[in-house]
């Protein structure tokens, strides 16, 4: 079982997306997603992703706004991972080289157009709706299977 942070980082319209294109043996090579990673040992999820959003990008979080939960069974054929999912409007700082790949500023409406997960198609757009989700997202050999969701 892993625990980790997924983070939606926003400004004026546009979201702060991750091309994965720099590590060996990734898992999310070619894809696009938002920041974040597993969390450390006695870390709260805000502090695993305060951290992961200031070592990938540079930035420093200030406000963060817990969206949803979501279970990934065996995503990456060994584990099961449960995420959270947070959306960052305010921050402090200058975008880094990041060691995980190409960071860029994406115009929310153009998001969707990404090489995404099959399932970050569909969680995307509840990130701006205002009620909390918890969700099941399947994969099978990285192809997408089902979902199913909660919405409080």
């Amino acid at each position: 079982m892993k625990l980790a942070t997924l983070c939606y980082v926003k400004k004026d319209g546009k979201t702060l997306m991750l091309y994965r294109n720099k590590k060996k043996n990734d898992y999310h090579e070619g894809k696009w997603n938002g920041l974040g990673g597993k969390f450390e040992q006695g870390e709260t999820p805000e502090e695993c992703a305060i951290r992961e959003v200031k070592e990938e990008s540079g930035l420093l979080a200030t406000s963060l706004k817990l969206k949803g939960f979501i279970t990934f069974p065996m995503f990456d054929g060994k584990d099961d991972w449960y995420v959270f999912l947070f959306v960052i409007d305010e921050f402090q700082g200058d975008l880094i080289e990041s060691p995980e790949g190409e960071l860029k500023w994406i115009p929310d409406e153009d998001l969707l157009k990404l090489n995404l997960w099959e399932g970050d198609r569909i969680f995307i757009p509840w990130l701006l709706g205002e009620k909390f989700f918890s969700a099941k997202f399947t994969y099978n050999d990285g192809t997408f299977v089902d979902y199913e969701v909660n919405f409080y």
